[in-house]
């Protein structure tokens, strides 16, 4: 008999892997599935960064690093911080692992005790609650509806501190809303938190290089210095490099913060691969043009598809101001009726249709704490964006009745 951990009782999966899969088993069946579940750039890995982990696995850079990351790299994360983001970190304020999901997880293990509580605003990525749920902790949801841009309010954050709150976290750019927190926006938040000295913050940036309208970046960092000795700052190579399987991820905060998250790691998986921390290295001190490409890209494949959604009767969606997620509204199918006599009575039954009817997998609004919404990936080319959008057009007006 398996004995699994009661811990694990109110963690469920991953809901966009799982969209994923549904996608996948669909086209195993033989269907032609257009699977937008998951959020990763179609491009590949730049050239020379996939040269960088070749050469390194050749020259025998095959053993354990320090658990925190090699000096070289996180010597390089910190020039990162210095010229991109205007913060200087030393090394032992910096960690290297196996993507910032683990970056998040680590940081969580080593902080939160049972019952400490983490505000996550809603919409928020699948596993940030997961995590928390996990590791013994109790998630505080605000919900931050289109009203508000999906953004937290600072009176909306101040109604969910608790005297058990342990940690906010922020995503920006979001996902899934796209939504970006402005400089003047963080500071109004970290004017709440300045009155409540045990909350330490996540600022999770790992799209930092994906905004669009010409937007600029600001981290939670620079915008809140006086907040520097509680923020951790999240962030990797996997977006903005299209390096999504190679696993690494980077953080930047408090050095005893950062010192117990090393303890963790080197308790758990040692530490990243080493030719995968040369590719990251390569990545961060390399060329840097294809940020800019790759940025492009995913603008013009947002207006395509906030073009497409606005023909489409029942659907909303407010332009994403970064990222490469589209959260669409779909209020006005709920109640609808299916082709095979459904009534649509949610958003994961309006992610159900769209996989069945329309061939087009996504992730129900439901996942990200924010309902009736759908989220699709728009990382992915022209000609798949403009598809999903016909095969959606259709399956839209093939419904009947409802409100």
């Amino acid at each position: 008999m398996t004995h699994i951990a009661t811990r694990l009782a109110a963690v469920k999966p991953s809901a966009s892997m799982a969209a994923s899969m549904a996608a996948k088993a669909l086209r195993a069946k033989g269907f032609d599935v257009i699977d937008l579940g998951l959020g990763e750039p179609d491009f590949p890995t730049p050239p020379h960064v996939a040269e960088a982990a070749h050469k390194a696995a050749l020259a025998g850079e095959t053993l354990y690093t320090a658990a925190a990351g090699t000096p070289a790299l996180r010597a390089a994360v910190a020039e990162k911080f210095r010229r991109e983001n205007g913060l200087d970190y030393s090394a032992d304020e910096i960690v290297v692992a196996n993507g910032a999901k683990q970056i998040i997880f680590n940081a969580l293990m080593a902080t939160l005790n049972d019952g400490d509580e983490a505000i996550l605003p809603a919409p928020y990525f699948v596993s940030y609650p997961e995590m928390v749920k996990l590791l013994g902790g109790v998630p505080v949801l605000p919900v931050c509806g289109a009203e508000t841009g999906f953004r937290l309010t600072p009176e909306a954050l101040e109604a969910a501190i608790t005297p058990r709150t342990k940690w906010l976290f922020l995503n920006t750019p979001g996902n899934p809303s796209g939504a970006v927190y402005s400089e003047a926006e963080m500071k109004a938040l970290g004017a709440v938190l300045a009155r409540h000295p045990q909350v330490l913050v996540l600022s999770d940036e790992i799209y930092e290089h994906i905004l669009f309208d010409g937007r600029t970046f600001v981290s939670f960092a620079k915008a809140c210095p006086e907040l520097r000795d509680r923020t951790l700052i999240v962030n990797g190579v996997a977006k903005a490099y299209a390096m999504t399987g190679w696993r690494v991820g980077y953080a930047a905060g408090p050095a005893p913060l950062l010192k117990a998250m090393t303890t963790v790691q080197s308790q758990s998986v040692t530490s990243v691969a080493a030719p995968m921390q040369a590719a990251a290295l390569a990545a961060l001190t390399g060329p840097q043009d294809c940020i800019a490409t790759f940025r492009e890209a995913f603008e013009r494949r947002r207006d395509l598809v906030v073009a497409g959604v606005a023909a489409i009767p029942g659907l909303t969606l407010s332009p994403p101001e970064g990222a490469f997620y589209a959260y669409i509204g779909c209020e006005g199918l709920i109640g609808k009726i299916t082709p095979e006599g459904k009534v649509l009575g949610s958003d994961a039954d309006v992610v159900d249709y769209l996989l069945n009817h329309a061939h087009v997998g996504a992730v129900p609004g439901a996942a990200y704490g924010v309902s009736p919404f759908f989220r699709i990936s728009t990382a992915t080319s022209d000609a798949v964006l403009t598809e999903a959008i016909a095969r959606i057009t259709r399956a839209v007006a093939a419904l009947q009745g409802g409100r």
